[in-house]
């Protein structure tokens, strides 16, 4: 096992901390173990949570269709005229307001998390070894066949990186320069 943070090679895999960087490893070795996935997780995730935004809007929803359609024309069969636009406003407004402080206040579902070995039809190493046949092709020509341009060809301008000669060197050059 190495570590994440500094590519240190571990030497087990019950080895508590990093011994370079002092990064903590425990749950590293774990997620390992497990193939990517904390398992104390998927207790966190199984346990679902009644009181959420998406209830909070269907509720809202309810409450508005309980009170318009059927207690609205319940009171009016009854004539009680009262009765009746009172559980129409509680519809429209109990409906809105409870739509309005679930969109505000009540937190949303967290989204599944699912191990490889859970999902269907779950194929990893055959998703990255199904297209690879080898190396392609060579597309290059061999460097035998390589001709450099004729009267073109210039060596490169090195400048700065080229190391200057000595003063005797240069002295010499140019009196069999002369001698010529």
């Amino acid at each position: 096992m190495y570590c994440p943070r500094c590519s240190q090679q571990q030497v087990s895999e019950e080895t508590k901390f990093c011994s370079r960087c002092g990064f903590p490893l425990g749950l590293i070795s774990e997620i390992l173990s497990h193939g990517g996935f904390l398992p104390q997780l998927a207790e966190l995730y199984k346990s679902k949570k009644w009181v959420t935004r998406k209830n909070g809007v269907l509720f809202s929803i309810m409450w508005t269709i309980f009170f318009l359609l059927i207690m609205t024309p319940f009171w009016g069969i009854v004539n009680v005229d009262r009765l009746a636009g009172v559980s129409a406003i509680i519809g429209i407004f109990g409906g809105l307001m409870w739509l309005i402080a679930s969109m505000v206040l009540l937190k949303s579902e967290p989204q599944p998390i699912f191990m490889t070995s859970e999902l269907p039809d779950a194929k990893v190493n055959s998703l990255y070894q199904a297209n690879q046949r080898g190396l392609p092709p060579q597309k290059s020509q061999p460097v035998q066949s390589y001709v450099p341009p004729v009267n073109s060809w210039k060596a490169p301008n090195t400048g700065e990186f080229s190391i200057p000669g000595s003063v005797t060197e240069g002295t010499t050059k140019l009196l069999q320069k002369d001698e010529e």
